[in-house]
């Protein structure tokens, strides 16, 4: 499996989930590392999209091919099976809770999870720290140019 990831030029090459470490996100609670990546180049250009603020693009972004071999184990998590308000905002502790139990856990390297930003689409989580996780490599970094249509 393919999956994509949008990054600061300065981290495109780091896979250790230290900035979802640092901010905290939809699932992982701050401290607890974890990488976020997409299913497609256009989910990763709209989860960026929704958190800058209008008027502001970013830039100095790459766009990071990373390949999931197919013995590495993936566990999957259901919109349908989610409890209500789920994909809200600000409220995200539902999500970080499940999000660190798969970190904790160590049952599997990654975990596909329902995009709060388009539905029926997918975000695929890695956990640095899982011994599989280091079978998933880079594929591909490159410059990555938003459209200032997104942003006005």
């Amino acid at each position: 499996m393919i999956v994509y990831r949008l990054s600061k030029a300065a981290f495109a090459a780091d896979l250790s989930g230290k900035g979802a470490e640092i901010t905290g996100g939809r699932w992982n609670s701050k401290g607890i590392a974890i990488v976020y990546t997409s299913e497609s180049r256009a989910l990763c250009t709209v989860e960026i999209a929704v958190h800058m603020p209008l008027g502001l693009i970013p830039e100095d972004y790459k766009i990071i091919s990373i390949e999931i071999p197919e013995q590495v184990s993936v566990e999957e998590i259901f919109a349908i099976d989610l409890p209500e308000g789920w994909n809200s905002m600000p409220d995200m502790s539902r999500t970080r809770q499940i999000g660190d139990r798969f970190i904790h856990d160590m049952k599997f390297p990654v975990i596909k999870v329902p995009s709060a930003v388009i539905q029926d689409e997918h975000n695929i989580l890695i956990n640095p720290k899982h011994p599989d996780s280091k079978l998933i490599t880079i594929k591909s970094i490159e410059p990555y140019n938003f459209d200032k249509r997104l942003f006005l």
